[in-house]
């Protein structure tokens, strides 16, 4: 692109899972031309290096993107493999198709927005950043951590048992990716446990049938504190008392340890049942590691001969956004997500968790994203 007229300019999006491919067909529906970059050969990329068992942990009714819902041919929860499905039918059906292997290396603003990528610069009048909250694997270190003689790996890289039979593996984090890859191991056998540091909140999938994620989007009016109160009762009769397992209950409730910590609570879906049965044991946070034990935070230790950290991402866009400093935290990611631009045109789609399914807020911003870009466009 050479033109310097703004209305001329598409609007570059960075990333082709499922936020940048949602911002893509939102805008469609205005008329706004876009161009989507995906440093993959493929789009869905993340999805595609999610481990085998994966599920979606929200009901496929409230995870659909803008203009195509989820087959009804498919479960509750589609599989990962059926996501990645959905996803490449929206692109064909919305008609997206991504600059693939092409990644984006610095967004700067001259005179509009200028775009660097792999194979070439173009400019723009409006970027969206759209690579995800799962874009940067996060991979704490420990004392004494490269001694150890087994494997350690991050949860992006896990894939399934296979290779960890008759093992004793340590699984890092109560987050949903640690607590069902925990599932996915006892359930072949694996001696596994799960190391938890601090204290958690649980809450189940379902309650008597009905969606979890139902009853948060119908309570979303409710200040979320109030609806912790409202709830607790019900999540302490299904789900039980956790300390009794090991675990530390937290002192806020679910929907508060989202709002206020950005964290998302354990979507339960067996794991549990899992540490009833001794299936999981449950360790402290982790002290120190040695050539084949770990030591914990409560001075015990024990040996492993695998670790999985299933410790979440850490979405650091400073070196993509390297000018816009005031528009990141101290760690690099977004302060703001969806319609908020900082009046530069520069917008951020899908960087704050949400209760209600990650999905489905990727679809509310894509149409707020949308909206904002096409009347800063009609703008005179």
């Amino acid at each position: 692109m050479t033109s310097s007229d703004p209305i001329n300019e598409p609007v570059v999006i960075i990333g082709a899972g499922p936020a940048g491919l949602a911002c893509a067909a939102a805008l469609r529906a205005k008329g706004i031309a876009s161009v989507v970059f995906e440093k993959e050969n493929h789009i869905a990329s993340v999805w595609r290096h999610h481990y085998d068992r994966l599920h979606l942990h929200t009901h496929r009714l409230f995870s659909g993107l803008p203009g195509l819902a989820m087959p009804g041919s498919y479960p509750k929860y589609p599989s990962r493999l059926q996501v990645i499905e959905y996803l490449e039918s929206y692109a064909k059906f919305h008609d997206i198709e991504p600059r693939l292997d092409c990644e984006v290396t610095s967004v700067t603003h001259a005179d509009g927005w200028r775009v660097d990528t792999a194979k070439g610069t173009i400019h723009a009048s409006h970027v969206v950043v759209a690579t995800g909250i799962a874009s940067n694997p996060n991979r704490p270190s420990w004392p004494g951590m490269e001694q150890f003689g087994g494997e350690i790996l991050h949860s992006s890289a896990y894939k399934n048992p296979d290779g960890f039979h008759n093992k004793r593996v340590l699984v890092v984090g109560f987050g949903n990716s640690g607590g069902e890859i925990a599932i996915d191991l006892a359930d072949q056998g694996v001696q596994t446990s799960l190391s938890v540091r601090g204290a958690v909140n649980v809450v189940p999938r379902d309650i008597l049938g009905l969606p979890i994620l139902a009853i948060t989007i119908a309570q979303k009016y409710i200040p979320y504190k109030i609806a912790d109160l409202l709830n607790g009762p019900i999540l302490r009769l299904v789900v039980g008392d956790i300390e009794k397992l090991g675990l530390r209950k937290a002192s806020k409730g679910p929907m508060a340890q989202v709002v206020e910590d950005g964290k998302i609570p354990l979507l339960d879906i067996g794991t549990l049942d899992r540490i009833r049965r001794g299936l999981v044991s449950i360790k402290p946070g982790i002290r120190q590691i040695g050539e084949k034990n770990v030591m914990f935070e409560d001075g015990s230790e024990d040996t492993f001969d695998a670790i999985v950290l299933a410790t979440g991402f850490n979405p650091d866009l400073r070196h993509l956004v390297p000018n816009e400093a005031r528009f990141l935290d101290a760690d690099g990611v977004p302060t703001f997500s969806g319609p908020q631009s900082g009046g530069k045109g520069l917008y951020f789609c899908s960087f704050v968790a949400s209760p209600t399914g990650q999905l489905r807020q990727i679809g509310i911003e894509a149409k707020q994203i949308a909206k904002a870009i096409a009347v800063e466009r009609n703008a005179p």
